[in-house]
């Protein structure tokens, strides 16, 4: 646990200095800021997608993950999540609050390092790759809290559920983790930063929300290809 918990005061710190800075930043140059994170976020989910090894895989991932998602309406939830977070820590915000807790609960909790860094922590003691994530998780929190507000300072609550959850119960699920699932869950998680990324330079919204079953269901797709 020791690696997740330096994980998630690095984004607690970070979000810090990301509202202290924001403060001074002009409203034209968050805009701009915005829609260059949102390229950037694209290019961090284009990176993990490229990493599939089976394409189709991935599309049945999001097709399956996706109806799912839609059935359990968990778009809706975590729009009512966002906006009961922000009745009871930010009442002057505006809904820029509840996206950049889901922003920035999806970009730290999805990839190869959140999982395997924390099988590592669990299984071993190895913090060193958690480590490595805390700076990368710090540094992005800066410029997120800078434009998207304290939101982002929440989704340290998320990374210690997320990661906390997978060091816990090492034992348990390193036999289904395997480097094969590690990756393809990967791919997916990328396409759904894309969508994130789209989300903060578009105005059309895609219910990235729903889609997150996928991350999962490369777990059973994969033995069936």
């Amino acid at each position: 646990m020791i690696g997740t918990l330096i994980n998630a005061a690095a984004v607690i710190v970070g979000s810090l200095i990301g509202l202290m800075l924001r403060k001074g930043i002009p409203q034209q140059l968050k805009d701009t800021l915005m829609k260059g994170m949102g390229l950037c976020v694209m290019l961090i989910g284009i990176q993990g997608a490229l990493k599939t090894e089976n394409v189709m895989l991935v599309i049945l991932a999001i097709v399956i993950g996706g109806v799912i998602g839609v059935l359990l309406h968990i778009e809706r939830g975590l729009d009512r999540l966002g906006q009961k977070l922000q009745k009871r820590f930010a009442h002057g915000e505006d809904d820029s609050f509840g996206k950049g807790f889901v922003t920035a609960s999806l970009m730290y909790c999805v990839g190869a390092m959140a999982i395997v860094g924390s099988l590592d922590s669990g299984l071993r003691g190895d913090h060193s790759t958690l480590i490595a994530k805390s700076i990368l998780d710090g540094v992005n929190s800066i410029i997120l809290a800078s434009t998207m507000g304290p939101g982002v300072m929440l989704s340290a609550l998320a990374v210690l559920l997320y990661q906390g959850s997978i060091a816990l119960l090492a034992q348990v699920v390193q036999p289904i983790l395997t480097d094969r699932a590690v990756t393809e869950m990967s791919a997916v998680g990328g396409l759904l930063i894309m969508g994130i990324g789209l989300n903060m330079i578009r105005k059309d919204h895609i219910p990235v929300g729903d889609m997150l079953p996928a991350i999962l269901t490369p777990l059973f797709l994969i033995y069936i290809f």
